[in-house]
């Protein structure tokens, strides 16, 4: 169903972001990896190993005229962008009385600024085409809140609301846009929590275990591959948050 199409992943060096990536090359896609500062010569090679080609692009994409080549480059090389998944984001945590102008900003630039250039210039070719897909990772954190993560939960609350925008917008063009919403997911970032603090997020959650990068992946290709889903956020936490 998915075999040959185009996916381009942004921030898809690791953890998430390469699951995504992994997943979709078993579907029989080929990859446009994204990455800002590095990636390693054995995450090409193993999305290679399921006879799709990846095709590595650096760029950071809270720059509006750097996604806007990630996106040319892409299609230059493929000759269209099927699915887009906006993986890209970081974190600067603080409290809100502590934190700093450029902790706020830089975090807003990448997740939801990120975001918005990518999805504005996929769009472009998306439109043309009359088809496409376009999936936003979020978090629980942008629809609960958090304690630390002032500017994650506003960015990442804020591409909940521009998913819904866009999706209203765009799906008289055949194109779906929705979210998925990590909980607490196993990656490098809770990699170096210490065991008690790993124990507090795990009371919180009523399964009581963190999730894995391949949760995330599957639930994104579950929705390339649902054509009448559009607008919604689908929440992957473990039971964590409801709603």
């Amino acid at each position: 169903m998915l075999k040959g199409k185009t996916v381009l992943v942004t921030g898809a060096a690791k953890g998430i972001g390469k699951a995504i990536a992994v997943a979709f090359a078993k579907e029989g896609c080929n990859i446009a990896l994204n990455y800002r500062s590095g990636v390693s010569d054995e995450v090409i090679a193993e999305i290679k190993s399921h006879g799709v080609e990846c095709f590595p692009i650096q760029g950071d994409v809270s720059d509006f005229a750097k996604s806007k080549e990630i996106v040319d480059t892409t299609v230059e090389r493929f000759g269209s962008i099927d699915i887009l998944v906006n993986n890209a984001g970081i974190t600067k945590d603080g409290l809100l009385i502590r934190m700093t102008e450029e902790n706020y900003d830089s975090v807003l630039d990448i997740n939801l600024k990120g975001t918005f250039n990518m999805t504005r210039h996929t769009a472009t070719y998306m439109v043309k085409e009359r088809k496409g897909t376009i999936i936003n990772i979020s978090s629980v954190v942008g629809a609960m809140g958090n304690i630390g993560q002032v500017n994650y939960a506003a960015s990442k609350a804020g591409v909940i609301g521009m998913t819904k925008a866009v999706a209203r917008e765009l799906a008289s063009r055949n194109i779906t846009c929705n979210a998925i919403a990590p909980g607490f997911i196993e990656t490098d970032m809770t990699a170096v929590l210490k065991e008690d603090i790993v124990k507090q997020l795990e009371d919180q959650i009523p399964m009581k275990k963190l999730g894995k990068p391949e949760d995330i992946a599957q639930t994104a290709v579950f929705l390339a591959k649902s054509h009448y889903i559009t607008g919604q956020v689908i929440h992957v936490n473990g039971g964590m948050i409801m709603c």
